[in-house]
């Protein structure tokens, strides 16, 4: 419905001099200090540069590895550097460009959709591109110097073990990917707490967009499927460089358990990589279709569904291992049952656009979604035949395979990104690409990606194994290699095309209209550096095309927020389900201290790769101290009192507890920590299972006394007690006091104490982590513990520092109160960790 003018948060058209006041605030940092700089539209072009550079740089070395085997017996690439590439190309393709680029769309593009200013932790998202940039790029760059892995991107057992892999090639990848995967999560928690806090008022879940629905749950699967993967990474660098037996066999260990962790990873993954490019295709498909998307809560759905299935598929990739026929039963089933949701968006896509009577518009977008449609729908086609066992026999491990994935994951994500690229390039620059070129990428791609990738299905069946660098000639291969070889040509040549048409309208002047494509979206609103003059009040989906004065209204500061009443940056954060207004969030401008964080974080893990350790500890030292310094300026109080918005409408503009965005962080990165610590619980039970006879075999040492874990579990519960009497006693404004200091320090340090009652107490029986898995895996659980503790000794030493400085009391008390979520958390993991390791199993079963 639309809104008459007296109506309106502010009637009247508010003063010129405010749009003044918000560019001065809101100025992105010129010169040397651009990389300073937090505004998402900046680091959001920044990391999807940086991406879409990833994806150039595999590109490049596909085309050398199609080269290698365009031919039979070709000696283009020796076998080793092939393994390299092979590995580089995977990893950099699947770490390095899907997850980021679509991460890069959502910092990018939510704020503009949302109609907020800003995502609500602008530091944290561009310590996680920047983390990104630099780790990203020096693990590429290990191709050139032979330290690139040769595991595959997968990195499979026990052919990644320090005796069948030597040197550091393996270390890069363990740690170069682990370090990247805790950015995804640093960018997830970024989404999650920006789509559920800072919508604009009006827009309730029912009214969000389909992209920011896409982007919740794409961050939720990363807060539970990353996890699992990062605890793999662990385990394995921790058996190559102390020898802790996870995954030998001799000693309890089991190499499938590399397989179960990184699986329940990897398969959410091309979820994960498909549904926020999902989500892209039910933005554009209503915009060129000028009516609204059929299907919308069908679509939510679907969306939440194949999020949910996409969890219970891993052993999809393992039905060839030797597991019972029951589980392979129930996951085949569940590989075609999540073809369902899939099909769902599907047939909405299409109901749009025969709904448009003939209207839908044929443009560069449009020919990119039509693309995505038939190749996504041929992978999905080919995915449901792996799910069926006996055929999965059959064609698993040959280039069957190869052609089934890129047809999903090129089809079902790379062509929504040009799609993207075309559609929403003038938001993002204020330039349309070219149509003519356009057209040119999109067939140069689409034939080119089909050469290439559908001779492979035929050569797979004809039995042609992957990730093998050359094949004996009279075979039946031959014609068809050289046909995919070719392919790959034409396809590159459509993503040269498309780089020399950005580089060209990079060069002309910004003229592209506010709304080229007359969509109904709020990322069209008029925009500059500062997002929206003003915050709308939304009523409907499509509120550009139910409200058609909008934008002028927009832009003149008649809706909410059109100044800085607090003379900073800032947003308005609503309500999670009906985004009703709740208080004003002040957000930090540009600064130097992520940016140290960052690099010095990814020279820690770079550092320690190759085994230089006093530096790399330096580096860490440094890194931990640019983050204290970095949030100790983040809670800026309640000083600033209350401030009008409009419409007469007045909020606080501070908040702590439940009520705050940082305390939704917390409990966003406590999920993540749980999901770690359940993949450990998932370790233990499934090697207990496997061998129990050998994982602790007769003449192991026994439990330690009862008095240790029982004195661990007292300290626990009494440093819980403690915090919470610490939250009940801290000082009224203004007054000092050191009870509350004393007992955040005694929490901390009870915790602490009973981690290492645990080592000690197992130590003192004989008991070491380099005998048997089982030594290993009681090691690992207080491991995890430790590494929890370590964060709480630092959070609280950070609170405690702010009471005795007066920055922390009883309401200015965000600090302390992310304390005590995550050492609430820690306990319950340090107790039911007691549990598991001295309660069941005991030893050998």
């Amino acid at each position: 419905m639309s809104r008459t003018e007296d109506t309106l948060p502010n009637p009247e058209p508010r003063s010129e001099a405010e749009v003044e006041e918000l560019r001065r605030i809101w100025a992105t940092p010129g010169g040397f200090k651009l990389v300073t700089a937090v505004n998402n539209t900046v680091i959001g072009l920044l990391y999807i540069g940086t991406a879409f550079l990833m994806f150039l740089l595999a590109g490049g070395l596909a085309l050398l590895m199609r080269t290698q085997l365009a031919v039979p017996e070709n000696d283009f690439i020796g076998q080793d550097l092939y393994n390299q590439m092979f590995t580089v190309h995977g990893t950099t393709m699947m770490f390095l460009f899907a997850v980021p680029a679509v991460e890069a769309l959502g910092v990018m593009l939510l704020p503009q959709m949302l109609a907020a200013r800003d995502l609500p932790f602008p530091r944290l998202s561009a310590f996680a591109i920047w983390a990104y940039v630099v780790g990203g790029l020096v693990f590429f760059s290990t191709i050139f110097y032979d330290l690139a892995p040769k595991g595959g991107w997968f990195m499979y057992t026990p052919l990644t073990l320090k005796e069948f892999s030597p040197g550091d090639n393996a270390d890069f990848w363990l740690l170069g990917i682990g370090f990247i995967e805790i950015s995804a999560i640093a960018g997830a928690i970024e989404i999650v707490v920006g789509t559920l806090r800072t919508r604009p008022p009006g827009m309730s879940l029912t009214k969000m967009p389909i992209f920011a629905w896409s982007m919740l749950i794409f961050a939720a699967m990363i807060m539970f499927a990353f996890p699992a993967v990062i605890l793999g990474t662990m385990l394995l660098e921790i058996e190559r460089s102390f020898g802790w037996p996870f995954f030998t066999a001799a000693k309890g260990g089991d190499p499938l358990l590399w397989q179960h962790l990184f699986w329940f990873f990897g398969h959410p993954e091309v979820y994960i990589i498909f549904l926020p490019a999902a989500g892209l295709v039910s933005m554009i498909v209503p915009a060129m279709a000028q009516r609204p998307l059929i299907g919308y809560r069908l679509i939510v759905v679907a969306l939440v569904g194949t999020g949910f299935f996409s969890f219970g598929l891993w052993v999809h990739h393992m039905f060839t291992t030797g597991i019972p026929s029951l589980s392979l039963a129930f996951f085949s089933a569940a590989s075609m049952a999540v073809a369902v949701p899939s099909g769902i968006q599907v047939f909405s896509w299409i109901a749009t656009m025969a709904a448009s009577k003939g209207r839908f518009r044929i443009t560069t977008p449009s020919l990119f979604v039509l693309g995505f449609l038939a190749i996504f729908t041929i992978g999905g086609l080919t995915g449901v035949m792996v799910a069926i066992v006996p055929l999965d026999f059959q064609v698993h491990d040959s280039y069957f395979v190869v052609a089934h994935f890129h047809y999903v994951l090129i089809g079902g994500m790379v062509f929504p990104l040009f799609a993207t690229f075309y559609y929403w390039m003038p938001m993002a620059t204020g330039r349309l690409l070219s149509e003519r070129a356009g057209r040119w990428v999109f067939w140069l791609m689409f034939a080119g990606f089909n050469i290439s990738f559908f001779p492979m299905h035929l050569t797979g069946l004809k039995g042609m194994p992957r990730r093998v660098w050359t094949y004996p000639e009279g075979v039946g291969w031959d014609w068809l290699n050289m046909v995919s070889t070719i392919g790959a040509y034409v396809l590159a040549a459509g993503v040269a095309v498309f780089v020399v048409d950005v580089a060209r309208s990079l060069r002309r002047p910004a003229d592209a209209p506010d709304n080229p494509w007359n969509a109904g979206t709020l990322e069209w609103l008029p925009n500059d550096v500062y997002s929206t003059r003003s915050i709308p009040l939304i009523t409907s989906r499509e509120p550009l095309w139910d409200q058609p004065d909008l934008p002028r209204q927009v832009r003149s500061g008649q809706h909410f927020l059109p100044n800085a009443p607090t003379g900073g940056r800032e947003t308005i954060v609503t309500s999670a389900i009906e985004a009703r207004p709740q208080y004003i969030i002040q957000m930090p401008g540009p600064g130097w201290e992520h940016l140290v964080a960052a690099v010095f974080t990814a020279a820690f893990f770079l550092l320690l790769t190759v085994k230089i350790v006093v530096p790399a500890i330096v580096c860490g030292v440094i890194a931990v101290a640019a983050c204290l310094v970095w949030v100790w300026g983040l809670d800026p109080g309640p000083s600033k009192g209350s401030v009008e918005i409009g419409g007469g409408l007045t909020v606080p503009t501070y908040a702590s507890g439940p009520s705050s965005h940082s305390w939704w962080a917390m409990v966003v990165l406590v999920f993540v920590a749980g999901s770690l610590y359940v993949a450990f619980i998932f370790s233990y039970l499934y090697l207990w299972v496997v061998s129990p006879d050998i994982w602790a075999p007769q003449g192991s040492p026994s439990l330690p006394p009862l008095f240790w874990p029982v004195a661990g579990a007292v300290l626990a519960c009494g440093g819980a007690a403690a915090m919470k009497a610490a939250g009940r006693l801290l000082p009224e404004p203004g007054t000092g006091g050191a009870t509350a200091p004393l007992l955040n320090c005694v929490g901390a340090l009870a915790l602490a104490g009973a981690v290492v009652l645990e080592v000690y107490g197992h130590w003192q029986t004989g008991l070491r982590p380099t005998e048997n898995a089982y030594g290993a895996l009681v090691y690992m659980q207080s491991a995890l513990n430790g590494q929890v503790a370590f964060v709480i000794l630092i959070m609280s030493g950070f609170a405690i520092a702010r009471m005795l400085t007066g920055r922390l009391d009883r309401v200015r008390r965000v600090s302390f109160d992310n304390c005590a979520v995550l050492y609430y958390y820690a306990a319950a993991q340090l107790l039911f960790g007691l549990l598991l390791i001295h309660g069941f199993p005991r030893g050998a079963a």
